[in-house]
């Protein structure tokens, strides 16, 4: 596995071309740029000192950019992760914030160590357009902060906080329209500067830089990062968390670190899979699972908030041409080189330059054609859809995504249920032998539908089920096949079973002697039992 592990992480490493690390470089820096107010913002949100969050963005950035398993994926400080955040700072203060990044890295490192990572298969394609749809809108919203004006030193939390939209009162007067006037400007020559202009510069890093010049030039009265709150600091320092070593403090932080280490994978994995299809290449789930833990686990010893994958950087990562490793790592150094040594000038951009090329993320981001094919898919899809985006917006990513699994298994099963058939003949070797030739799966969701294709009390002498075309899926499947034998023998009815795998025929407990053996006999596993004498998993072959 470390094999596997160490070639998935030295992928992207390699030296690309001079046009390509230049726009890698470039890419990072406007990733970098972007960066920062988000990470102050979401600092906020988790009621801890900015640069709590900026050490973050810091060091999850360069770990999963180092060891993750998605070359060019952008990793920090999250808005999902610090509504949750909020609550346990509120209640116990930061040092049990840093314990519980720690608990949280460790389960995340054990979750893609059993590769557990490859279960995010298992999620519908509904519920990923719900999932682009839900963050879309969650960092629109979040943008609308910077329309309103804090007082100074006030911080609000909560879900309302997290999207920006709690506390502060409304720009009016010459001070909106100056905002609303560069958010636009920066998001015309984002879209039209690859076309027009030039295509050397990444197209957003090209609109910070311009709308920071006129601000600067022309001396406007605009809000800056720098209203947001001082990122000057040093390097992130060792810590380690001063909590007792106790049964109660684990209790405290263990169902947090749950929620987190959930929360933070399945937005890295989605968001994993969402850069692969725009990317068009493959990434590796248990490897990413390893890196967002490993950064979480070293973030919590450096005074960090904890983090995951973010969908907004990784577009704009995406959007500017960065493919490499290179991109997100120039992204975190970069972002330590403004804390370090250029804090003074960062401070001087334009929130609107910022505000502007997060909206362009929305609208790049947000799955239009999902509006228009919803008349054209089953209406359980449109559901499901619907919900993720709207529990996403309303409560966080791992209950939407979840739900949406939920629907989908639900749905699945229903319509799975409803495919059980069978067609009876007579044997042809003997008219007053009933053959049923089931088809459709046989599980806990179809044993209704298969005790109704059956009639006991009025078949023949002699009864064959042929299980050809079906396939018994679990524990309920056998449990009904058992049921309907007794069935049979009691009323005095000789019972066939035909093509059912040497696994079906082990598990069943009363109708196993009544398999046929056959060399067409299918092969395939039922129940996953536990073999004592070698002590490994069995699946009964």
């Amino acid at each position: 596995m470390f094999d596997r592990f160490l070639a998935a992480s030295t992928e992207g490493f390699a030296v690309p071309s001079a046009t390509q690390f230049r726009i890698d470089i470039l890419s990072g820096l406007t990733v970098a740029l972007a960066l920062v107010p988000e990470a102050v913002a979401f600092a906020f949100v988790a009621g801890v000192h900015p640069l709590v969050g900026l050490y973050a963005a810091f060091t999850i950035g360069l770990i999963t950019a180092l060891i993750g398993g998605r070359p060019g994926m952008i990793s920090g400080a999250t808005g999902a992760l610090a509504v949750v955040i909020v609550s346990l700072v509120t209640q116990y203060g930061v040092e049990y914030l840093f314990a519980t990044v720690v608990l949280m890295g460790l389960i995340q490192v054990v979750v893609g160590a059993m590769q557990w990572g490859k279960f995010i298969r298992l999620v519908p394609h509904p519920v990923m357009l719900g999932f682009v749809n839900g963050l879309a809108i969650v960092i629109f919203l979040a943008q609308l902060g910077q329309f309103k004006i804090q007082s100074a030193g006030v911080v609000t939390a909560g879900p309302g906080s997290a999207h920006g939209v709690g506390g502060g009162e409304w720009m009016t007067g010459m001070p909106l329209y100056l905002m609303l006037g560069l958010t636009v400007l920066t998001m015309a020559i984002i879209q039209f500067a690859p076309k027009m202009i030039t295509r050397i510069v990444p197209a957003p890093l090209l609109g910070i830089l311009v709308i920071s010049i006129i601000a600067i030039g022309f001396n406007l009265d605009v809000r800056t990062v720098g209203d947001l709150a001082s990122i000057e600091g040093g390097l992130p320092p060792f810590h380690i968390p001063m909590v007792p070593l106790t049964w109660e403090t684990l209790q405290i932080i263990g169902p947090y670190a749950v929620i987190l280490a959930a929360i933070g994978l399945i937005e890295s994995l989605l968001t994993l899979n969402l850069v692969s299809e725009m990317t068009d290449t493959r990434g590796g789930a248990s490897k990413e699972c390893v890196a967002q833990g490993v950064a979480n686990v070293v973030t919590g010893f450096f005074g960090g908030m904890g983090g995951c994958a973010m969908i907004g950087q990784s577009m704009i990562n995406v959007k500017s041409g960065g493919r490499t490793r290179w991109a997100a790592i120039s992204a975190s150094l970069f972002l330590l080189s403004f804390i370090l040594f250029a804090s003074g000038l960062i401070e001087q951009i334009p929130l609107a330059a910022l505000v502007g090329v997060m909206f362009m993320v929305v609208i790049g981001t947000f799955a239009w054609r999902s509006i228009r094919i919803m008349a054209r898919v089953p209406r359980s899809d449109a559901l499901v859809i619907i919900l993720v985006t709207i529990v996403t917006v309303m409560t966080d990513l791992a209950t939407a995504v979840v739900a949406g699994v939920i629907i989908s298994a639900l749905v699945y099963a229903w319509n799975a249920s409803t495919r059980m058939r069978a067609t009876t003949v007579n044997e042809p070797t003997d008219k007053d032998v009933k053959v049923y030739r089931v088809s459709g799966p046989l599980f806990f969701g179809s044993v209704a539908s298969f005790n109704e294709l059956f009639d006991p009390k009025n078949d023949p002498a002699t009864v064959i089920i042929d299980f050809m075309e079906s396939r018994v899926v679990d524990h309920s499947g056998l449990q009904a096949i058992d049921a309907l034998a007794a069935k049979y023998q009691a009323n005095g009815t000789t019972l066939k079973l035909r093509h059912l795998s040497k696994d079906c025929k082990e598990l069943l407990t009363k109708a196993g002697q009544l398999v046929e053996p056959n060399p067409d006999d299918p092969s395939y596993g039922v129940a996953v039992d536990y073999d004592l004498q070698h002590g490994r998993l069995s699946t009964g072959h």
